[in-house]
């Protein structure tokens, strides 16, 4: 009988999927733990592990790689124990953790996100990796400055300045190989550095670790633009909402709902939980969710979005998912889990590298040793030649950019409103050849207008006066488009008396001792039946792409 448990880590600086390998590499390295997962997104290591296991000593390794690892505080935390006697308790401990993994993702939902290495807060130009960048860029640029001034000292200002962008660089290095990963990219940038000076090549190992550096920079800017991306997602949902108990309403932190809760939502306040509408009748802005631009009628029975905006009424709604299972924990979690999906090209590279980079790496020392032995060869020319092989058999070139364009890619449509799930998406964009789009929004500007009065008895000013009447004050999309309608043609906008919205019908008043009324069509239908051309002139419209009100008076 055996106890196993599960603890979570913040980790700061991963930003992308070779960080998550080491850093889950290094954790299971540590005796008694039994497997870790890592999620980049959310910045977080779940760990599980015997209760003996030396939970100090994770953090440690991962921190020695370069990223600053702390175990989650008791309010982040959620730590349980299992007892394993047989199959069946196996699978509930494999319920235990996923639903642990569900609450560290609802947390990472709420707000929880990694930065770069070394940063827990502020900028991207106050981190870490942005000062060693400057310190390595300005180094070079000094030592190009004294090779100009004193070209004798050139090989020694370019190594020093070399060694100011390397040395954390091969410290990171000789870390994974202590932690089980030899072959990571650090290795090579570190071996390809220090070859480059050996066979005299100094401003050349200098730029590329400044290159290398700049590389890094901007994965972690492009990870941090993707992450806020995501942020942008979760904070859709109010923090608190309104709770009805016992005849009485009290406010309540929105992630506190339970399944069953029923919510009082006011007109003009966004939709803190999924659930059934139990009471009322509104439209419901729903584009910050579905992109729908124009507002939904939802009444009793319908389904209500967690993040969606209440219009003109008041609802009452039952609860039907917590908070770690809303709509938008949903999106939150589905896009973080296809962050973590290679693209086909990367995984490509990832295998190449994994067997070719340390064949080259064999390939060059034989050549620099096997012609001296073998046959009294000169040892320096061989170690040139052995060192050429490796610098320039070394695929770190295929390493870095592969990464590097997809976060640019992914940070490109971030800042355009492209939420992509991660490589393979972006590559699968290269074999379309037909797209199909949703129009509201997308090929249409998302608000209405108004394109057609057809007047019957009436002059089409006069018809538009009327409706412009009843609609004054409201903000429905329909309604601002009758107004900007009116407002242009410079039509006369009298005062309405008694207007009053009809829930799912439309909009009745008194205009100039004139009783109106402007709603659908079907509603229309109910107070005065439409003749068989009218219908047919609204099945046009509507045929058309477009809504159709009819206005009707006395």
């Amino acid at each position: 009988m055996s106890a196993t448990l599960t603890t979570r880590f913040r980790v700061d600086g991963m930003d992308c999927a070779s960080c998550a390998l080491k850093v889950s590499t290094a954790a299971k390295g540590v005796p008694g733990v039994t497997d870790a997962s890592v999620s980049v997104q959310a910045g977080t290591l779940l760990v599980t592990h015997e209760a003996e296991a030396d939970l100090e000593s994770v953090a440690n390794r991962v921190t020695k790689l370069g990223y600053p690892s702390r175990r989650a505080s008791p309010d982040e935390k959620h730590t349980h124990t299992t007892r394993s006697h047989s199959k069946h308790d196996d699978h509930g401990h494999n319920d235990d953790h996923d639903h642990d993994k569900e609450k560290e993702q609802k947390q990472a939902a709420a707000g929880l996100h990694g930065h770069d290495h070394g940063a827990t807060s502020g900028p991207w130009w106050k981190s870490r990796k942005a000062l060693l960048t400057l310190a390595s860029g300005t180094a070079v640029a000094i030592a190009w400055l004294i090779g100009r001034a004193v070209p004798d000292l050139d090989t020694y200002a370019f190594t020093l300045a070399m060694l100011v962008g390397l040395l954390p660089i091969a410290w990171r290095a000789v870390m994974g190989i202590r932690y089980g990963t030899p072959f990571s990219i650090e290795t090579l940038m570190t071996i390809a550095a220090v070859g480059a000076v050996i066979i005299g090549a100094a401003e050349e190992a200098a730029m590329v670790v400044f290159l290398f550096l700049i590389g890094e920079l901007l994965e972690g800017v492009a990870a941090g633009r993707a992450r806020a991306s995501i942020q942008a997602l979760t904070n859709l949902v109010p923090q608190t909402a309104r709770l009805e108990e016992n005849g009485q309403t009290r406010e309540v932190p929105a992630d506190s709902l339970e399944i069953g809760s029923t919510i009082l939502v006011r007109p003009g306040d966004r939709i803190p939980a999924d659930g059934d509408i139990v009471e009322g009748d509104s439209a419901i802005d729903e584009s910050p969710v579905t992109g729908e631009s124009v507002p939904v009628r939802r009444q009793q029975g319908d389904k209500a979005l967690a993040g969606t905006i209440n219009g003109d009424g008041v609802l009452r709604i039952k609860v039907t998912a917590a908070a770690s299972d809303n709509t938008i924990a949903r999106v939150v979690r589905l896009v973080e889990e296809a962050q973590e999906s290679k693209a086909p090209t990367e995984r490509f590279i990832d295998r190449f590298s994994r067997w070719y980079t340390p064949g080259v790496l064999v390939v060059g020392f034989l050549v620099a040793v096997v012609p001296p032995l073998l046959w009294s060869a000169s040892w320096s020319e061989w170690t040139y030649k052995g060192l050429a092989l490796l610098l320039i058999g070394c695929p770190c070139a295929l390493v870095i950019s592969v990464p590097a364009a997809i976060a640019a890619a992914l940070s490109a449509g971030a800042r355009r409103g492209l939420l992509m799930k991660g490589g393979a998406v972006l590559e699968g964009l290269g074999k379309i050849t037909a797209v199909a789009l949703d129009k509201t929004g997308t090929l249409t500007a998302g608000k209405p207008e108004v394109t057609d009065i057809v007047a019957v008895g009436v002059s089409e000013r006069e018809a538009l006066s009327l409706a412009a009447s009843l609609e004054t004050g409201s903000s429905h999309p329909l309604a601002i488009a009758i107004l900007a309608k009116a407002q242009a043609d410079k039509a006369p906008v009298p005062p309405a008396v008694d207007a009053k919205a009809l829930g799912g019908k439309g909009v009745s008043g008194r205009v100039g001792g004139k009783d109106v009324f402007l709603g659908s069509p079907a509603a229309a239908s109910e107070r005065n039946k439409l003749s068989a051309e009218q219908s047919a002139r609204i099945a046009a419209l509507n045929d058309a792409g477009k809504t159709v009100s009819v206005l009707l008076v006395d």
